[in-house]
C-alpha cells in the first residue's frame, strides 16, 4: 500500500479516461458527476487515504476497500491495474459484472471481486479528489493450488533388497508447492525440482527407496503443503515386495520337548514367503534319513527313537525369489530311571558311642553322594519322579549331616574333659608333699619306739634340722 499526491493534470487525465471508458449512455452522467465533484474539492490538508493488501485463492472472492480518515465528503474512485475506473463514487463505469459495490459512504468505498483468476492479480488504486489529490494502492495476490498430483513408481513389483525410484509431481501451482514423503507413518527425504511457466510452478520430487520384506503392502505417500490448500492434499501407492521364504521348525511332539529312547518325534516346518513357497523338503544333514522316518508334506515323524537317530534335520523351502532353510538338532536321551531315596540312621548313646556315630554317618551319607553322581548332567534329563526322589535323598542327607555335626561336637568336648582330668591327676601325684615330725625323724635310725623318742628329743637341740620337704 502506498500514497502519492497527483498533479491537477494527472487528475484530469484520469477523469477523462473514466469518461471515455464508460458506455455512451452513461458518459454524460459521469461527466456531470466529475463537474460537481470539482465544484466542492477542498483546498485544505489533513486527508488520509489508506487501503490493505489482499491475498485470495483462485476462484474465491476478493474484497477491496478504500478508506478515508477524517472525511470531508471528497470524491473516492477505484481503478484497476490498467488504470481503468472500476467505481466512481457509487457508479461503476466498467462493464465487468464481477465487481460489485458492497459499501459507499464519504469515508469508505468497498468493492467485491468474485471468481478471482490469476489475471486479476496486480495493483488496484484508490484515489481521493482533494487539493492536492491523494492516491493509495492495494495489491491483490492470487494463490493457485496444484491442479494435479501424480505419483509414479518405477516398478509395480519389487524384490527384497532392491532400490526403486518413486516420483511425485504437483503441476500448475502458485507459489511453488512443498512435497513431503512418507512410508507408512515414517517420513522420508526426497529431492525436488521446480519448473516455472507463465507465473505458474510445477514441482517434481524424487524418492529412492530400498525395499524390505516388511514394506510389502505399506503405502508410500506423497503429501503437498501449499498456502491455498487446507488440510492434507496427498496421493499414495502401495508397495508390492517379493521375498524368499522364511522357515521355522516347530516341535509338535513330545510336548515337554525332551526326547528319550523309545519316544516318538514329530516336527512341523512352518514357511512363509511371497510368492508362497511351492516346494518344502526334509533332509538329514551329513547322513541319510532314518528308514522308520515318515515324511508328509511339511511334517516329519520319527517313531521309536534311538541314539542312531541323533543328528541335524533340515527343512528347505523354495520360491521364485530364492530358497531358505532351518535346522533342528536331535539328541536322544536315555530312558528315565528311578533312584531309591537315601536312608540315614541317627543313634544317641554315650560318649564313646558318639564317636562311632561320626564314622557311621559318614558311611551312610557317602552312598547318597555317589548315587547323585550317576544322575544325568542336565536338569532336563530328569523326569518328575526322578526329581522327587533326588529331592528326598538330598533332604535325608542334610538331616544326616546335622546329626553327625552335633555328635562330633559332643565327642570333642567329652574327649577334651577326659584329657584335662588325666593331666590334673598326674600333676597332683608328682607334687605330693611330706611333713617330717621329730618322732618320725628319730624313727629312721631307731630299733624301737623308745629309742626313736630319745633320738628325736636329742635332735631338738639343733634347730636347723627342723625342715619341711616337698618332693
Amino acid at each position: 500500500m502506498a500514497s502519492a499526491v497527483l498533479p491537477s493534470g494527472s487528475q484530469c487525465a484520469a477523469a477523462a479516461a473514466a469518461v471515455a471508458a464508460a458506455p455512451p449512455g452513461l458518459r454524460l452522467r459521469l461527466l456531470l458527476l466529475l463537474l460537481s465533484a470539482a465544484a466542492w474539492i477542498p483546498t485544505g490538508d489533513g486527508q488520509n487515504l489508506f487501503t490493505k493488501d489482499v491475498t485470495v485463492i483462485e476462484g474465491e472472492v476478493a474484497t477491496i476497500s478504500c478508506q478515508v480518515n477524517k472525511s470531508d465528503d471528497s470524491v473516492i474512485q477505484l481503478l484497476n491495474p490498467n488504470r481503468q475506473t472500476i467505481y466512481f463514487r457509487d457508479f461503476r463505469p466498467l462493464k465487468d459484472s464481477r465487481f460489485q459495490l458492497l459499501n459507499f459512504s464519504s469515508s469508505e468505498l468497498k468493492v467485491s471481486l468474485t471468481n478471482v483468476s490469476i489475471s486479476d492479480e496486480g495493483r488496484y488504486f484508490c484515489q481521493l479528489y482533494t487539493d492536492p489529490p491523494q492516491e493509495s494502492y492495494t495489491t491483490i495476490t492470487v494463490l493457485v493450488p496444484p491442479r494435479n498430483l501424480v505419483i509414479d513408481i518405477q516398478k509395480d513389483t519389487a524384490v527384497e533388497g532392491e532400490e526403486i525410484e518413486v516420483n511425485c509431481t504437483a503441476m500448475a501451482s502458485k507459489p511453488a508447492t512443498t512435497i513431503r514423503w512418507f512410508k507408512g507413518n515414517t517420513e522420508l527425504k526426497g529431492k525436488s525440482e521446480v519448473e516455472e511457466w507463465s507465473d505458474m510452478y510445477t514441482v517434481t520430487s524424487q524418492l529412492m527407496l530400498k525395499v524390505r520384506r516388511e514394506d510389502d503392502g505399506v503405502p508410500v505417500i506423497c503429501q503437498v503443503e501449499h498456502p491455498a490448500v487446507t488440510g492434507n492434499l496427498q496421493t499414495q501407492r502401495y508397495l508390492e515386495v517379493q521375498y524368499k521364504p522364511r522357515v521355522h521348525i516347530q516341535m509338535t511332539y513330545p510336548l515337554q520337548g525332551l526326547t528319550r529312547e523309545g519316544d516318538a518325534l514329530e516336527l512341523t516346518c512352518e514357511v512363509s514367503g511371497k510368492p508362497q513357497p511351492v516346494k518344502v523338503t526334509w533332509v538329514r544333514v551329513d547322513d541319510e534319513m532314518p528308514q522308520h522316518a515318515v515324511l508328509s508334506g511339511p511334517n516329519l515323524f520319527i517313531n521309536n527313537l534311538n541314539k542312531t537317530d541323533n543328528g541335524t534335520y533340515r527343512c528347505e523351502a523354495y520360491n521364485v525369489v530364492g530358497k531358505a532353510h532351518s535346522d533342528y538338532t536331535l539328541y536322544v536321551y536315555d530312558p528315565p530311571t528311578t533312584l531309591p531315596p537315601p536312608t540315614t540312621t541317627t543313634t544317641t548313646t554315650t560318649t564313646t558311642t558318639t564317636l562311632t556315630i561320626i564314622a557311621d554317618t559318614t558311611a551312610t551319607t557317602e552312598p547318597a553322594v555317589h548315587g547323585l553322581t550317576q544322575l544325568p548332567n542336565s536338569a532336563e534329563e530328569l523326569d518328575s519322579e526322578d526329581l522327587a526322589d533326588s529331592r528326598a535323598g538330598e533332604e535325608g542327607s542334610i538331616r544326616a549331616v546335622d546329626h553327625a555335626v552335633i555328635g562330633g561336637v559332643v565327642a570333642v568336648v567329652v574327649f577334651a574333659m577326659l584329657c584335662l582330668l588325666i593331666i590334673l591327676g598326674r600333676y597332683f601325684a608328682r607334687h605330693k608333699g611330706t611333713y617330717f615330725t621329730h618322732e618320725a625323724k628319730g624313727a629312721d635310725d631307731a630299733a624301737d619306739a623308745d629309742t626313736a623318742i630319745i633320738n628325736a628329743e636329742g635332735g631338738q637341740n639343733n634347730s636347723e634340722e627342723k625342715k619341711e620337704y616337698f618332693i
